[in-house]
């Protein structure tokens, strides 16, 4: 494979494949497509897919929607924002999702809120962990008020799965904001995070004009919430899939290599 640009440093990064998109010069984790996640997380061959032909409507008739979507289906092979299935992690079972932020930034609308419930309620029901990878810029407006009923009912299968006693590791990716960090990315009995994400709701831009201060300049990065008590742990791409087993070991699930 050839090499690519970091977005942060503007540095060639050789190899990028063998160093999980991370930037040997500035240790920027570069956005990865749901195909790279999985790759990396999930024990090969184990994936299976939920809800793949699942299909958005357009309730609110906003122009050129479809045609939007049906550009980004072929682009970012996969119907939507986001993939769910299950899949074997350092061999223990569980429930996956993997927000893509190439598809509209990863934005919640009807079709992500209800593929990520179902995921959550499968996992539910069958007594399995979650492990939910989230990359957004919120919720999809293009869907209007249904696209923000997603908060809800999101949140509500998570509460269904904690009242049930089983894990739910949220991993938080770049960026993630907005109604999702405001559902289901932050509830998460475990919240981990990779270094140098954009983590918060409202923009800092938004933020200052609001209330009239000037901001940290590390405000609303995965450090600066990590310190505030806002994310459990801060790990490199490389630590993840080790450090997702290990918790699932410690919460008692059965597998493991």
């Amino acid at each position: 494979m050839s090499d690519f640009i970091c977005s942060q440093c503007q540095k060639p990064v050789p190899d990028p494949e063998k160093n999980l998109w991370v930037c040997g010069s500035c240790g920027n984790h570069s956005r990865l497509g749901w195909q790279q996640r999985l790759a990396i997380t999930a024990d090969v061959g184990t994936f299976s897919e939920f809800d793949s032909s699942m299909r958005s409507g357009n309730p609110i008739e906003f122009p050129g929607y479809i045609e939007k979507i049906e550009e980004l289906r072929k682009s970012c092979e996969t119907s939507e924002a986001v993939v769910t299935g299950r899949c074997t992690i350092k061999g223990f079972p569980a429930v996956i999702g993997i927000m893509d932020s190439r598809f509209m930034m990863a934005s919640m609308g009807s079709v992500v809120g209800e593929k990520i419930t179902r995921a959550i309620e499968y996992a539910t029901a069958n007594k399995m962990p979650v492990i939910i990878f989230s990359a957004s810029g919120g919720a999809r407006m293009q869907e209007g008020i249904i696209s923000l009923m997603q908060m809800a009912k999101t949140s509500g299968a998570v509460a269904r799965h904690t009242e049930a006693g089983q894990l739910y590791i949220s991993v938080i990716t770049d960026p993630t904001t907005g109604g999702v960090t405001a559902s289901f990315a932050m509830l998460g009995d475990i919240i981990l995070a990779e270094p140098g994400v954009t983590l918060g709701f409202a923009g800092k831009r938004v933020i200052q004009d609001t209330i009239g201060a000037v901001l940290p300049e590390r405000f609303q990065t995965s450090e600066f919430v990590g310190e505030h008590g806002f994310v459990d742990a801060i790990c490199r791409r490389s630590e993840l899939p080790d450090m997702i087993a290990k918790i699932i070991k410690l919460h008692g699930y059965k597998g493991g290599q």
